[in-house]
C-alpha cells in the first residue's frame, strides 16, 4: 500500500486539526479450545490461551501509534461467544465467573473492553445460551469492561420474539454503565471491532486484528468548506475524505497485526463520533443543511453521508468488514444528544434513520420504569427493519432510574451523556407476549 506525499500531508492535517483518530484496534481470538467441564478449569484454560496475546497487545498498539503519530483511542479484545463455552457447564454462576475473570484479565493487561459475552438466539435457545442469558445481568453489572449481545433475529431465520422479550427484561435489569455494554442485535457479522458487537466468529482463524476508524470532524470540515455545492459534489467530497480515513485505518491495522504476528482482518468503515466537540456525525448532517438533526431531510442527509463513506472506504481497502456505514449513537455524539434532549430526535426519528445507517437505536436513554412490553416492542421494530432490509442493526438502550424525557445522565468517557427520550404512551403491548418466531421475509428466498 503506497502513499504519495500530498496524501500524507492531508492525513497529517486531519490528525493535527480535525480530531482524526483510530477508534479501536481489536484483537479477535478463538477461545473455543478453552472449553472444559468445569468453570474453574475453563477460566484457567482461558488465561493460558489469552495471556500470550495480551502481554504483547498494548505494547504493540502503542509502538505503532508512536511510530505513525496516530492516536489510537481504545485497545479491545474479542473472544468466541461465551455461550459456546457454557454448553458443557450450563449454569448462570459459571457465566458470571467467566465474565469476572475476563474483566480482571483485561484490567491486568490494559485492555479497554472485552467483547463476546454473547449468544446467538435468533432461531432458538440452547443450554449454553440459556446459561449466558441467566447470568448476563450479574455478569455485566459486576464488571466494567465486559461487553456482549444477544443476536435475536436474522434475515435467514426471522425474529425470535421470545428472545426479544427476554432481552427487554435483561435491559431493564442492567445498571446504566452495564447497559452501555449490551445490545440486542440482528444479522451481526463476524468481524465487528466495535463494542458491544465484537466477537470471534466461527469462520475466522485463531487470531486476527480488526480496526475501527473515526473521523467525523474531518468530514464535517470538508462539508463546511462547500456551502454552495450541489449534493453530488458534496457526496464526492465526503467520499474522498472517507477514502483517506480508511487508508489510515488499514495502515494501522496491518502494522499492529505485523507486530503481533497475526493476520490482519478488516477495517470497519463506520465513522464513529465521540462526545468531544468537533467529533460528531450529527454535526456533519447539520453542516449539510439541516437546521437540526432530526428535522425533515435527516434520513436523506444520513443516506447521502453513509453512501459516501461506504464508497470511499471500499475503494481504499480490499479488507472491508464489520458494520461499515455511519454510527448515530445518541449519547456518544454531543450534538445528537442535545437534539434528543430537545425532542428534535425521537425514537421514531432514530428508527427511520436506522433504515439507512448501521446502528439502529444506539445509546438511547429510557426511563428505567418503562415496562418490558414497551422495551420489547421497540427492540422488535428494529429487528424487523434489519430482517426485511437484510442488514445488521442493533438496539442499545440505557435505563435511567427516575429518568424523565429531556434529562441527561452522565456516563463519562466515550459514552458521554445519555439523553432520556420518551418511550411510549402505552404501558401494555400484548403483541410481544405472543411468543414464537416470526418467519423470515421473502428476502430469504433471494439467497438461494
Amino acid at each position: 500500500m503506497r502513499f504519495d506525499p500530498r496524501e500524507i500531508g492531508e492525513v497529517l492535517e486531519m490528525l493535527l486539526f480535525r480530531e482524526l483518530d483510530i477508534r479501536a484496534v481489536t484483537l479477535s481470538v478463538n477461545t473455543l479450545p478453552a472449553m472444559r467441564p468445569t468453570a474453574a478449569e475453563t477460566v484457567e484454560a482461558l488465561g493460558e490461551l489469552l495471556e500470550p496475546y495480551l502481554r504483547r497487545l498494548r505494547p504493540a498498539v502503542e509502538k505503532v501509534a508512536s511510530r505513525l503519530g496516530v492516536k489510537i483511542v481504545t485497545v479491545r479484545l474479542a473472544v468466541s461467544p461465551v455461550s459456546i463455552l457454557l454448553e458443557p457447564l450450563g449454569d448462570a454462576a459459571s457465566a458470571v465467573e467467566i465474565a469476572v475473570f475476563l474483566d480482571k484479565l483485561a484490567e491486568k493487561y490494559g485492555v479497554d473492553f472485552v467483547g463476546g459475552f454473547s449468544a446467538f438466539v435468533h432461531a432458538g435457545v440452547s443450554r449454553g445460551d440459556r446459561a449466558l442469558i441467566e447470568g448476563l445481568v450479574d455478569g455485566l453489572n459486576k464488571t466494567g469492561r465486559v461487553a456482549g449481545f444477544l443476536n435475536a433475529a436474522s434475515t435467514m431465520t426471522g425474529i425470535n420474539l421470545e428472545a426479544v422479550r427476554r432481552a427487554a427484561e435483561l435491559v431493564l435489569g442492567l445498571k446504566p454503565h452495564a447497559a452501555a455494554r449490551f445490545a440486542v442485535t440482528a444479522n451481526l457479522p463476524e468481524d465487528v471491532p466495535f463494542m458491544p458487537g465484537a466477537y470471534h466468529g466461527l469462520g475466522l482463524p485463531d487470531a486476527l486484528i480488526n480496526v475501527a476508524v473515526s473521523g467525523p470532524g474531518v468530514i464535517e470540515a470538508v462539508v463546511r468548506s462547500l456551502p454552495d455545492a450541489d449534493v453530488r459534489t458534496l457526496h464526492d467530497a465526503m467520499k474522498r475524505a472517507a477514502f483517506k480515513i480508511t487508508r489510515l485505518g488499514e495502515l494501522v491495522g496491518r502494522e499492529v497485526a505485523r507486530e503481533l504476528g497475526v493476520p490482519f482482518g478488516a477495517v470497519d468503515l463506520s465513522v464513529a463520533p465521540s462526545p468531544k466537540v468537533g467529533d460528531s456525525v450529527a454535526a456533519v448532517l447539520e453542516a449539510m443543511g439541516l437546521p437540526r438533526v432530526g428535522a425533515p431531510g435527516s434520513v436523506f442527509a444520513l443516506a447521502l453521508f453513509t453512501d459516501a463513506v461506504k464508497k470511499g472506504g471500499a475503494v481504499a481497502s480490499s479488507t472491508i468488514g464489520g458494520l461499515s456505514g455511519a454510527f448515530i449513537p445518541v449519547s456518544e455524539d454531543a450534538v445528537m444528544a442535545s437534539a434528543a434532549a430537545e425532542g428534535a430526535v425521537t425514537l421514531d426519528t432514530l428508527k427511520a434513520m436506522a433504515a439507512v445507517c448501521n446502528t439502529g437505536l444506539d445509546m438511547v436513554g429510557i426511563p428505567a420504569e418503562a415496562g418490558p412490553d414497551v422495551v420489547a416492542a421497540v427492540i422488535a421494530d428494529v429487528m424487523a427493519l434489519a430482517v426485511h432490509l437484510d442488514k445488521p442493526l442493533g438496539v442499545r438502550l440505557v435505563p435511567i432510574p427516575g429518568g424523565r424525557p429531556g434529562e441527561f445522565y452522565d456516563l463519562g468517557g466515550l459514552y458521554g451523556k445519555v439523553a432520556v427520550v420518551d418511550v411510549s404512551r402505552y404501558g401494555k403491548i400484548p403483541l410481544v407476549s405472543r411468543g414464537g418466531t416470526a418467519p423470515p421475509g421473502v428476502e430469504r428466498l433471494k439467497k438461494g
